[in-house]
């Protein structure tokens, strides 16, 4: 049997953090998911799916991502029930997020909201899953030159590279 899903989305609202009775962390938050097809006015619908995070992926998730944050998640479905305060039998289904990728710098979404964030590299220095933090940049760039010469440009003569150096 088997249970996983895959999706990528915008978050339509803040994610909402909370703690169990025991200190656990969970993140709850509503992902937007375009579907692929128009409907009969031509317009693109979208799904919204609620999601729940466990732990430190839930604490991560609440302190980076916002409303409007894209996002990729990794998971299950799940369903639920219990007696609602009116007698009735309530169901839940959402998306139990092993794995909750940004897929956004931060200061795309505080760009698009109309925040501007005063990190001019447009980084999230603070964000353990994001490859644009300024310190990581400095560390990646420190024994590069940047030219504007094109290495490939054709000066007449042939490129000698042998078979050695292909990766196929």
């Amino acid at each position: 049997m088997m249970n996983r899903v895959v999706l990528v989305g915008r978050l339509t609202k803040d994610p909402d953090l909370r703690y169990t009775p025991n200190g656990v962390a969970v993140a709850t938050f509503t992902l937007a998911c375009n579907r692929t097809f128009t409907n009969q006015q031509g317009e693109r619908e979208a799904d919204f799916i609620q999601c729940v995070t466990w732990r430190r992926q839930a604490e991560n998730t609440a302190n980076f991502l916002k409303k409007g944050s894209l996002a990729g998640v990794d998971g299950r479905i799940q369903t639920r029930n219990f007696e609602g305060q009116d007698g009735k039998r309530v169901y839940i289904t959402e998306v139990v997020a092993d794995n909750v990728q940004f897929l956004e710098p931060k200061s795309s979404t505080s760009e698009r909201r109309g925040d501007f964030g005063s990190n001019q590299f447009g980084g999230d220095q603070g964000n353990p899953n994001s490859s644009y933090g300024s310190n990581q940049n400095q560390r990646n760039n420190q024994n590069f030159t940047r030219t504007n010469d094109d290495p490939f440009s054709n000066d007449g003569e042939p490129i000698d590279i042998s078979d050695d150096d292909l990766p196929f």
